[in-house]
Parts: structure tokens; C-alpha cells; sequence
């Protein structure tokens, strides 16, 4: 069975991007040697999804930030790559979601961004939430979750505090085991 998860940094006041998309801020807590259980997570999951604006940030780093993962974009617009393990998707996140079962996939990374993560709210798609909190205040920005999400509710699996000061939480849908 698929299971989707969304792992996610956002500001204190609930921001994953400033208004322009830009998501400078979480630089300050890069520390040598510290990547709060990304490489777990990473090694952890078969596929991701994203948004296109998202995609567009990922293609303005030095390199592709997830290699050897099969990447789902979704877009309604005309996008290409050279590279092979990026797909474009338009269909409903239902029906993607049934084709990455039907094609074997287990460990979704839902990558964000805000509008691709309330549609699969929208629908109860998101099985557990891993939400890095850093301790910023932006003011303004894209929503982790617009006013428009729907009530979900969650059973927390664990916390981690960092001496950085992020506190990373891991939820699970509620009856969701």
C-alpha cells in the first residue's frame, strides 16, 4: 500500500516559501555535519511529487536535488527535462496517486508546494507529516496550510529537538496505522 508523506521545513508562523518563493531563511540553520534525518528520510522513500513552482527552485540549485528518485511534477502547464527520472503529470492527485500504487511505489515524498499540498489534503491523502519547525518568524509567505485546508487530525509518533533550535515533528493520520 502507498503511503504518502509530507516532509516539510516551515517558519514559526506556519510559511514554507516568502511570497516571491524563495526559501533563503533556511540557510540559517545549515550546520557541518548536521542534515536533521534527511539522508534517513531520503534513503526511506521510492518516488516524489511536487508542484511546478517547487520544480522550478529544485532546477535553480548547482544540482538536481533528488537524484536516483523517480520525480512527479505536477503542472498544468507545457514543461520538459533531458533528464529521465522527472515525469510531468496534469492528472488529479487521485488518479496519480493510483498510478504510482499500480506502478509499485510505497514511500511518497510529498515535496510541496503549498497548492499541491492542500489538494492532497483536500482528498485525505497524506498519511504522516514530518514537519521541521525553524525557529524564524517570516511575516508573510506561502501558507504550509492555507486558510482553506480542511480539519485533519493527527497522532504524533515522535519529536526531536535540535541544539539549532529546530524541532522536528512527526505526525500520523489519525486512525491511520
Amino acid at each position: 500500500m502507498t503511503k504518502v508523506i509530507l516532509y516539510i521545513a516551515a517558519s514559526l508562523d506556519g510559511y514554507i516559501a516568502r511570497s516571491d518563493g524563495e526559501i533563503d531563511w533556511l540557510s540559517i540553520l545549515d550546520t557541518e555535519g548536521e542534515d536533521y534525518g534527511y539522508t534517513a528520510f531520503f534513503e526511506s522513500i521510492d518516488a516524489i511529487v511536487l508542484g511546478s513552482k517547487t520544480y522550478e527552485v529544485g532546477l535553480s540549485f548547482d544540482e538536481w536535488p533528488y537524484p536516483e528518485k523517480k520525480s512527479f511534477v505536477f503542472t498544468q502547464r507545457y514543461l520538459k527535462s533531458d533528464r529521465e527520472d522527472i515525469v510531468f503529470v496534469s492528472d488529479t492527485v487521485e488518479q496519480v496517486l493510483a498510478n504510482l500504487e499500480a506502478q509499485g511505489f510505497e514511500n511518497i515524498w510529498l515535496v510541496g508546494g503549498g497548492a499541491l499540498i492542500n489538494s492532497f489534503l483536500q482528498h485525505s491523502l497524506i498519511d504522516e507529516y514530518i514537519i521541521s519547525t525553524i525557529p524564524i518568524i517570516l511575516g508573510g509567505g506561502i501558507h504550509l496550510f492555507p486558510p482553506s485546508s480542511p480539519e485533519e487530525k493527527l497522532e504524533l509518533i515522535n519529536s526531536i529537538q535540535y541544539p539549532t533550535g529546530l524541532l522536528q515533528a512527526h505526525y500520523r493520520r489519525k486512525g491511520n496505522v
